[in-house]
């Protein structure tokens, strides 16, 4: 069986392909390109399951739709679900979860099989934490670096946004903006590793296009699993009938 699994985020749209749990072609885009999908996966090979979690909004579904039209294969968009994959989500509603952090937490369950810490560093930073009973426990979001940066600039009329470096001691705005936006986010990542930490042995796992400026800051294990959300839907393609729906 072919899929084409696709992860509409806030500023990306990533894809791939997988035939027999082997992946195949993998791509992404900006969204501000989005228009360019329907030429993109005129490339690809006809797949017979088309799995997306859309957390970009209607008219990027619109768009992955139109994309997808020419190979008259109903498009599944993933929802959160009381219970799938092994995975029990205590959000309330369940629904109400992100589909890319529901597909994030599956694939680090079908992973790791224990207690973790699932980050993801993008336009969003997102914390969640998932039990060694494979139960999501609940989360954090928060804004991603580039994020909190921005809101700086727009809000402060002297912290305009402009390219800094790490520093432990920052001397200008640049670093000082730039470190803060790092010292937030591992800090948050921190405390809710503590906080699992309380309950027994746990692993954090690591993902999103801005992880490389948090990893090399967290003093804790860490293990970098890069495009979590696409191996969770493959997880979900894959399981299907041992899953929920």
């Amino acid at each position: 069986m072919k899929m084409l699994l696709i992860d509409a985020g806030n500023s990306r749209v990533k894809w791939t392909t997988v035939e027999d749990g082997v992946g195949l072609h993998q791509n992404a885009l900006e969204n501000t390109q989005a228009s360019a999908l329907s030429m993109a996966f005129s490339e690809l090979p006809p797949p017979d399951r088309i799995l997306v979690s859309n957390v970009a909004g209607e008219n990027m579904a619109q768009l992955l739709s139109a994309a997808c039209a020419a190979w008259h294969c109903p498009i599944e968009f993933i929802v959160a679900q009381a219970t799938q994959c092994g995975v029990r989500n205590s959000y309330a509603p369940p629904a109400q979860l992100g589909s890319d952090r529901w597909a994030a937490l599956i694939a680090a369950w079908h992973q790791e099989r224990a207690s973790c810490l699932v980050v993801n560093c993008g336009t969003a930073t997102t914390v969640d934490a998932l039990s060694a009973e494979g139960e999501f426990l609940g989360g954090l979001i928060l804004p991603g670096m580039d994020m909190m940066r921005s809101s700086l600039a727009a809000g402060a009329a002297q912290l305009a946004q402009t390219e800094g470096v790490w520093r432990e001691f920052p001397r200008n705005t640049a670093d000082a903006t730039f470190s803060g936006s790092i010292q937030a986010t591992i800090g948050a990542i921190h405390l809710q590793f503590e906080a699992l930490a309380a309950r027994g042995s746990v692993r954090c796992l690591l993902s999103g296009g801005a992880a490389d400026n948090v990893q090399s800051h967290l003093k804790l294990p860490v293990m970098r699993v890069d495009n979590l959300v696409l191996r969770g839907l493959q997880t979900i393609g894959q399981e299907n009938s041992s899953c929920t729906r």
